[in-house]
């Protein structure tokens, strides 16, 4: 009788898990191929940015939205006028980085012949720059979400050099961790570092994109949690992890950016491994950010 009454209850707890799981949405920005904007709880369309292929962005705290394109950086105010500009420098190919400061500026890594991260203030005098150290002269595969920290250091992934690196603001790199371990599949693997989140632990998010894996590393690169399609047995949710945040309530929200039709597209994933949500829309996603979970806004800088 008892073992009866601790499997109903288990059978009850596990229901009661699903439901609770069916009940999450987010609203949600996205920077994608076909669409970029902002998308509510049920998937609907609640804002444009009027141009797709977006690479990264932030809606910020007076609801303007920054956004990266390959071309320029823009800060929309909703009703599409612009507050800032910047264009790409001649000579250079791409951007892949565009993060509001708390000094007012806004933090840039250019792609090409001179990739460089460079902070540009508010009348578009460039504050900061130094050059980027990518290992590589493949203009794409150089940099993509780099993040200014709260020491003042800058923490950018580098594709190719299958390293996540840590820069003063004088250009110096002062920590390197490496993302082609052994125990991750080794540089086979294609662990590339996509986005990288220092989280307030001190340790360090990373999505590793051909690796179709999200890593978490401690102030010394060892890996402290990790997860990818080999935890799921009956769905392959990582298709090219590219954006990510990791929300208050400690879950990881991924973006698999290469994900098209009705497949997953971005997903929130508990500690333990668990999906308690997903996104299947049609828009894909290079980036995200969420901003509301069920009708409640997230507070705080957003760790993404």
């Amino acid at each position: 009788m008892q073992r009866c009454m601790t499997m109903c209850l288990m059978l009850w707890l596990s229901l009661a898990t699903g439901l609770q799981a069916e009940e999450i949405k987010h609203s949600f920005f996205i920077a994608g191929p076909t669409f970029t904007g902002i998308l509510g709880e049920s998937g609907e369309e609640l804002w444009n940015a009027g141009k797709p292929a977006a690479r990264d962005g932030f809606v910020l705290p007076n609801g303007n939205v920054l956004i990266a394109w390959s071309d320029e950086v823009r800060e929309l105010t909703r009703d599409h006028q612009t507050v800032f500009h910047y264009t790409l420098s001649g000579g250079n190919k791409e951007i892949g980085t565009a993060q509001r400061l708390a000094n007012g500026n806004t933090l840039i890594a250019e792609l090409g012949q001179q990739p460089r991260l460079l902070e540009v203030t508010p009348t578009g005098a460039i504050a900061v720059q130094f050059p980027l150290q990518p290992e590589t002269d493949n203009a794409h595969m150089q940099t993509r979400m780099a993040r200014k920290l709260p020491n003042g250091n800058y923490l950018v992934p580098h594709l190719l050099a299958f390293a996540v690196k840590e820069y003063s603001p004088t250009g110096e790199v002062v920590h390197k961790f490496p993302t082609d371990l052994t125990e991750l599949g080794g540089r086979t693997a294609e662990n590339w570092p996509f986005t990288v989140i220092r989280l307030d632990n001190g340790h360090t998010l990373v999505n590793l994109t051909h690796g179709n894996k999200t890593v978490e590393f401690d102030p010394t690169g060892r890996v402290v949690w990790k997860v990818g399609n080999d935890d799921f047995p009956t769905e392959k949710p990582f298709d090219d992890p590219c954006g990510g945040q990791r929300l208050p309530n400690g879950n990881t929200v991924i973006a698999s950016y290469h994900a098209a039709g009705d497949a997953i597209k971005v997903f929130e994933v508990t500690p333990d491994k668990q999906i308690v949500w997903k996104y299947s829309g049609p828009h894909r996603a290079h980036e995200i950010q969420v901003l509301t979970t069920n009708g409640q806004p997230i507070t705080g800088e957003p760790l993404k």
